[in-house]
This record gives structure tokens, sequence and C-alpha cells, in this order.
């Protein structure tokens, strides 16, 4: 590996393991408000101290990185696997299917979804649910991933080892499994990074400009309280530091790791 990828994951470890688990060496609801007094400075008790709604900072921080990571990956997981199934599909097969296929793929590139998120919450008045994000961001986020994936495929087809593959006898699902899905792999997880921060950063937006479930902790919804309660001016400023440098530290691993993982992946695709 190499130093790149070697940061990105030990970034993204850092956020996943402390995430998932510390959660779990604590029974106190961070979302709570008034749990403590308010305005509690830094301390070994309180490592970020305490907000203006009585809520421990380090803790709720905690909770929105889980959260935040969480949509992401299940959001990420299956969009790519939509985008590859649909993608190795049309390219292979090819036809009147693939044609069909290209014209849904073009319709859902051309909608914004950013716009469409907005008005559905403002419509529900900022109550969209992760289910409900999570669902428009899989049905307008498969598409680009998966004409990348379906062009792949389309200049693999016909390529002499899966010709050769054809002639002997090997079933469609078959060539496309053992033939042309190594060769997607790569794209495969360098999408699925991307996606993933993709779908943090759109979240986090929705967020930060009241328009996702602000109650549950996330990136976004701790910079949208501490924004509404004045936390640049009245502090503490640990309640809007605390959550912008976790953000930035997270997408420079999902990044790091993105970038790093396609470049060992080329170096290793030169060498055989």
């Amino acid at each position: 590996m190499n130093l790149r990828l070697k940061l990105g994951l030990a970034i993204l470890a850092v956020f996943v393991v402390g995430s998932f688990t510390l959660p779990f060496f604590t029974s106190i609801d961070p979302s709570v408000q008034g749990t403590y007094p308010k305005g509690l400075p830094m301390s070994w008790q309180h490592p970020l101290g305490t907000n203006s709604q009585g809520q421990d900072i380090f803790w709720l921080l905690v909770f929105a990185v889980r959260n935040s990571l969480g949509l992401g990956i299940v959001v990420g997981i299956v969009i790519t696997i939509i985008a590859t199934l649909v993608g190795l599909s049309a390219g292979y097969i090819g036809g009147w299917y693939e044609r069909v296929v290209l014209m849904v793929m073009d319709s859902f590139i051309a909608i914004p979804v950013f716009p469409i998120l907005i008005v559905l919450g403002t419509l529900v008045r900022g109550q969209t649910s992760f289910v409900i994000l999570g669902a428009v961001l899989v049905v307008f986020g498969w598409a680009w991933g998966s004409r990348t994936i379906r062009s792949m495929a389309l200049s693999l087809r016909e390529r002499e080892f899966v010709s050769m593959a054809r002639f002997s006898g090997s079933s469609g699902l078959r060539i496309i499994t053992r033939e042309i899905f190594p060769y997607v792999y790569a794209y495969m997880v360098v999408g699925f990074i991307n996606t993933v921060l993709f779908v943090i950063n759109t979240e986090a937006g929705l967020a930060v400009i009241g328009l996702s479930k602000v109650e549950v902790p996330t990136l976004g919804s701790i910079v949208f309280w501490a924004l509404n309660y004045n936390a640049m001016l009245v502090g503490p400023l640990s309640w809007i530091v605390a959550p912008t440098v976790a953000t930035v530290l997270l997408f420079l691993g999902l990044f790091l790791t993105s970038t790093g993982y396609n470049d060992m992946y080329a170096v290793r695709r030169g060498r055989a």
C-alpha cells in the first residue's frame, strides 16, 4: 500500500472504531437536552465541554459521526450494488435492453437531486427521516456509477478472453462474474468511497440549513444547533469547531483512501 492509502485508512479507522465502539461505554443519550449544566468548560469528565443545551459535546460528536457514517455506508452499499448490477448487465447484454437502461440512466442523471431534497425537506418541515433521505439518494445516485460501469463492460465484452469464454460455452452470468467483474472491482471500491462522501456531505448540507432531522445527532445537525445558539459569538467554540474539524478529517480520510486505492490498483494492473 502507498502512503496515501495508509494515511486514509488510518484516519478512517479512528473514526469508524471510535464512533461505533465508544457508544457502548455510555448509557446517556447525548441528544437529550439538560443532561448536564450548561456551558461547562473542557475537563476530564467533559473533554469538549458542554453546550448551551446542556449536552456533552464530545459524546454528541461521537454519536454524530456514527450516524453520519452509518447513513453513508448503508446508502453507499445499496447504490454500489445497484449500479454494478445494472451497468454490467447493460454493457454485456447490449441490444434493446442496453438502450432502455441507458435512457433511464440519462434521465436520472439529468435530474438534480439536491433541489429535490430541499423541496422534500421543506414540505416535511425539517423532519426528513434517514430512511426517506437514504431512499431518495439511492434513487437518484445509482445512475452515474452505473453508466461508467456499463461503458467498461461494453469495452470488455469485445476482448479476446471474453470471446473465448463465450465460444467455450460459458453462460452470460458466468462471463459477467468471472471475466468482466474483476476488471470493474477497483472502480466499485472507489465509487463506493466517493458515494459515502457524497451522502455525508449531502446530509450535512441539508442539516445545516435545517432541512434534515436535526433532532438526530449528525455532523450537520451539530453545526445547525451551534449556529442557532450563536456558538461563534457566545461560545463554546468547541460546539462548532469540533464537528467542523471532524468533518474535514473524515472527508480527508475518504479522499486519501479513494485516491490511494486507485493508485495502488493502477500499479498492480501495470505490473500484471
